[in-house]
């Protein structure tokens, strides 16, 4: 069986691929636990529910609309396909096939993950569409808007003085803090793209607010009231170095990058046609009002949530990075988004007490295992 022999080598090539960035960018991370939510919990039983559906989920995807486009539909603001998606279509499944296939609990089946990487692989290279597949292997930059959507970012950017620099960094904080909650304590609502070199010498920073409003989650029913879904950010930097990562992370020296911060844009893409509509400072106040209710009322629906309860929205929210693929493909309400469901039992069970306390990343062998050898 020739296919079955090339997809055995192939996926062995794209998990080695991704255990030495994973692996790395892992051993660098902060710690995961919160006291208000179990995050290392609720990561592990996404990992495994992603296992046990994901490869069928990207197979009904993959069917309506190959992954290729999907991933080229992401290279405009407002698109949650984005790098941290991408990663962790990826890195989620390959976590919950580590646990399961370490503890013996499942079979190492070749065309399982090979669904996943090559799907992942398709996705992630047109999404870029520069020969590369993360910002790992560029030098961590990050270019999906092309010189037309940066053109349309830099056009309504304002001069910043040092009242508007105060003001953007009140308005960057509060979303940053509320996107971090309503995400369970995860970081994708915020993601960056750069760094775009301009031709005065300056950098462009892109920074896309993704799902401010009502959402999918169920929890999101506190947003009611914000008067944006998404919103697009253009910060043009002089005299900072920036670095983004596959998370949509961005590293800059000096740290103070608003600091440096010369000129100023705020965008959204609602609408329905994602075309970029400027959001005045006049919007603002109104924007930060709602949005600090909004994070207030989340806040006590958190912490009146029982565990097992903040483990399932968490686990939802993990299980749930591949959504926008669906989304994309126009299948999302044709799938089960429900977590936990495969899980549900003993292995729930056994994951829920789990925490990140004093864990460390394993140097005896990769971070990913190769495929288990034919007997």
């Amino acid at each position: 069986m020739p296919e079955a022999t090339d997809h055995r080598a192939e996926t062995d090539r794209l998990i080695a691929y991704h255990a030495e960035i994973s692996g790395a960018m892992t051993a660098e991370r902060t710690a995961l636990e919160s006291r208000l939510i179990p995050v290392s919990a609720y990561i592990l039983i996404s990992a495994a529910e992603a296992w046990y559906r994901w490869p069928d989920m990207m197979t009904a995807i993959d069917k309506v609309m190959p992954a290729e486009e999907i991933g080229a539909a992401g290279r405009r603001p407002g698109m949650r396909v984005n790098a941290v998606h991408l990663w962790s279509i990826a890195n989620i499944y390959l976590t919950g096939r580590k646990i399961l296939t370490m503890f013996g609990l499942v079979e190492d089946e070749v065309e399982r993950t090979w669904t996943v990487v090559d799907f992942w692989r398709r996705a992630a290279g047109a999404y870029r569409g520069d020969g590369a597949l993360q910002a790992w292997d560029a030098g961590f930059s990050s270019h999906p808007y092309d010189d037309d959507v940066v053109a349309q970012l830099l056009a309504n950017t304002t001069p910043t003085d040092d009242d508007a620099r105060a003001a953007i960094k009140k308005l960057n904080a509060t979303l940053v803090a509320y996107l971090f909650l309503m995400y369970f304590d995860t970081r994708v609502g915020a993601g960056d793209s750069g760094p775009y070199k301009l031709d005065d010498g300056r950098t462009l920073l892109v920074r896309d607010y993704y799902q401010l409003g009502q959402s999918d989650f169920a929890w999101s029913q506190v947003a009611a009231g914000v008067p944006f879904q998404n919103l697009t950010a253009a910060l043009v930097l002089d005299g900072v170095d920036v670095r983004v990562n596959d998370w949509g992370t961005s590293v800059t020296q000096p740290e103070d990058y608003l600091d440096h911060l010369v000129s100023f844009g705020l965008y959204t893409t609602d609408g329905g046609d994602g075309s970029l509509r400027p959001v005045t400072t006049s919007e603002w106040d109104g924007l930060l009002a709602a949005v600090r209710k909004a994070q207030a009322d989340h806040y006590r629906q958190v912490a009146a949530m029982s565990r097992r309860e903040k483990i399932d929205a968490g686990a939802y929210v993990y299980f749930s990075f591949l959504r926008p693929f669906a989304e994309v493909a126009g299948i999302a309400d044709e799938l089960d988004w429900t977590v936990p469901r495969d899980t549900v039992g003993p292995l729930y069970d056994a994951l829920e007490p789990f925490t990140g306390e004093g864990a460390q990343v394993e140097d005896s062998g990769p971070y990913y295992a190769p495929l288990a050898p034919t007997s």
